[in-house]
């Protein structure tokens, strides 16, 4: 099959956006190749396509579960047989999806970074045909970026296994720093870099100082029409919010991943199929919905980040429709983003507590532990221990950066079950155990592939098959898994901590100062950075989001909050320009008079200069001393 017959079978598409092609014929010639391409812009089919158009299986890594569960689910759904593997899953659920890699028909294995280090993995590896290693997220791989993973640093370490096998990078995101410290890191074999302009231009950006914010807010959403969505920093105020505007006649509601994952799917789904039209939330929503029509994106706190806040605002207008990001804040709101930054840095010495803390709360003998899960209530956890629950998660975030520890947010995994037993293993012990033959027997006629794969099943469906009760259901479940007759999996949709390598003695939990330093220095520069995007009143916002990201010979945009003030000098941007040519190198060397810039102007009009030089008196560009003269301020 040709790629556009690839394309057309599985998505429905007739053709490819704009440098998809292009990045799908690079791997596909075998070079290593970084995609950067905005929020949007399609990178999954960049490696998906590929898959299939060759023999064997693509490597995806990819660091987060519900995003790795969501694309395999969507790639089966189109008839694509694809798995994922990450950390929390039962050794024998790893093995069995391994085996089907080497030998089965999966085209796409999806899986997080730190299981790229463990033997299983890297035996399996010298086994499969890979035919492309995609890289999602490829950010998080350099030190400079804003989501940096140590685990991603270890990508590199399996490319000896699989020397003829292309990478391809991905990210939304990244400085020109980055962009080199991507190919660095990955051990490109030569520089290779397909960028789409971040540009967007159906995307208004707009930066409203505002004391009273919620009534703003709800100014906005009733004159945009269409679907949008609002981001806080606190989940308590994502119900507040959500409750404010349906007073106001709003449809809306709230997601945040404190909610149990019934509740989120149900809420993100009422708002993708528009029976909500505005959903509060935290930054845990939208990554990964495909939602092409979203009208208005709010953030009515500071983002940590300029790439945090590109990306979120980006969600707005996939369609390339006219479309609104817009930045509500308040001098308060500088000083709130400066203390949450201190909060989210405690001192090693805390992190160090936490990190003893946990062990003794999950019973963890020194040494033990590796992989393993264990669910994880946060405010029980606090409690117990006299933790402020901000301090608690702060710390775990840095202990996950550190690649201790990792905590995910509550994620539904339904009940599984997985007769391990050989046949004739299983036929001696019904015979040996006649209390548990009807029982067997009951789930072999039940689920099919069970002796295969872990399958999926409602423990109540089984006691009504079994004629038992569910308390009986549960415990021969349990009691088979002890004799090693089968794995059980029981539901669960807390969130968990799992312990990327063993427990520690707290003595020998080595954070280096130093690294600790530079990541709050990088925090530090980063909010500084959108603390000054949002103060700014003298630069196209689009310019100055696409300076940041290395794009910087653009055009004003003529439609952001900076530019509609410009346009009301009623003058072009060439004749602006031309004004100030004229007159920045004469206030450069020394201070002038009015009348002497505007004799130094001359033959352009002087109404013209008079309202150009108010607008940079007004937007600190140009200052006035007591004589009424003008200097150039140089920033």
């Amino acid at each position: 099959m040709t790629l556009h017959q690839l394309l057309l079978k599985h998505w429905g598409f007739s053709s490819f956006r704009p440098l998809q092609e292009e990045i799908i014929q690079s791997v596909l010639d075998g070079k290593d190749t970084l995609a950067l391409l905005p929020t949007g812009g399609g990178k999954s089919l960049c490696f998906q396509v590929p898959a299939l158009a060759r023999e064997g299986i693509c490597l995806v890594v990819s660091p987060l579960i519900a995003l790795m569960k969501d694309q395999v689910d969507n790639l089966k759904k189109r008839g694509i047989p694809a798995a994922a593997i990450h950390s929390g899953m039962h050794p024998d659920e790893i093995r069995i999806v391994l085996d089907n890699c080497c030998y089965g028909k999966t085209k796409l294995l999806y899986v997080s970074p730190e299981r790229l280090t463990t033997d299983k993995m890297r035996e399996a590896l010298k086994r499969m045909k890979v035919n492309l290693l995609a890289v999602d997220e490829a950010h998080c791989v350099s030190q400079w970026g804003y989501d940096f993973r140590p685990p991603y640093l270890q990508i590199a370490g399996i490319r000896h296994l699989i020397p003829d096998t292309p990478v391809l990078a991905l990210t939304a995101t990244a400085t020109p720093n980055v962009v080199k410290d991507i190919q660095r890191r990955l051990e490109f074999r030569k520089e290779l870099v397909f960028q789409k302009s971040f540009e967007r231009k159906n995307l208004t950006y707009l930066v409203l100082k505002e004391e009273d914010k919620l009534k703003r807010l709800v100014k906005i959403v009733s004159k945009v029409k269409g679907t949008g969505i609002v981001y806080v920093r606190n989940r308590r105020h994502t119900k507040e919010i959500a409750e404010y505007l349906q007073k106001n006649n709003i449809s809306a509601d709230f997601y945040h991943a404190g909610l149990d994952p019934a509740t989120r799917d149900r809420r993100q789904s009422a708002w993708i199929n528009e029976e909500k039209r505005i959903i509060v939330s935290t930054n845990a929503f939208g990554m990964g919905i495909d939602k092409p029509n979203v009208r208005v994106v709010v953030h009515l706190d500071l983002p940590d980040s300029l790439e945090a806040y590109f990306q979120e605002a980006g969600r707005a207008g996939r369609d390339e429709k006219r479309a609104y990001a817009v930045l509500l804040y308040e001098t308060a709101d500088v000083l709130d983003s400066r203390h949450n930054l201190v909060l989210s840095y405690p001192e090693l010495k805390t992190i160090r507590d936490v990190y003893q803390a946990l062990g003794n709360y999950f019973q963890l003998p020194v040494g033990m532990g590796k992989d393993l899960p264990f669910d994880f209530d946060l405010a029980a956890f606090a409690e117990q221990y006299q933790f402020q629950p901000v301090i608690v998660f702060n710390c775990l975030k840095f202990l996950e950066k550190e690649g201790f520890v990792m905590l995910t947010e509550g994620i539904h995994h339904p009940s599984k079950v997985f007769i391990k037993a050989k046949k004739e293993e299983l036929y001696r012990f019904q015979v040996e155990h006649e209390a548990f033959d009807h029982f067997i027997k009951t789930m072999l006629r039940s689920y099919s592939g069970i002796l295969s794969d872990f399958i999926i099943f409602h423990e109540s469906e089984l006691a009504r098959r079994s004629n038992l009760s569910l308390e009986k259901t549960v415990s021969n479940l349990v009691h088979l898994a002890k004799l090693q007759i089968l794995d059980y999996l029981p539901q669960t949709d807390k969130p968990q901590v799992i312990y990327m390598q063993e427990r520690l003695d707290t003595r020998d939990l080595t954070i280096s100062p130093e690294n600790y330093k530079d990541r709050r220095h990088d925090a530090e520069q980063r909010l500084e950075n959108i603390i000054g995007y949002a103060g700014s009143t003298n630069k196209c916002r689009s310019q100055a989001l696409l300076a940041y990201f290395g794009e910087c010979n653009t055009k004003r945009c003529g439609k952001c909050d900076v530019c509609i003030e410009r346009n009301k000098l009623s003058l072009n941007e060439m004749e602006f320009d031309n004004i100030v040519d004229l007159i920045k190198p004469l206030l450069k060397a020394r201070s002038y008079s009015l009348e002497e810039l505007t004799n130094a102007a001359d033959p352009v009009n002087e109404d013209k200069v008079i309202r150009a030089i108010q607008w940079l008196v007004d937007n600190e560009k140009i200052s006035v001393d007591g004589e009424r003269k003008f200097r150039w301020v140089d920033k």
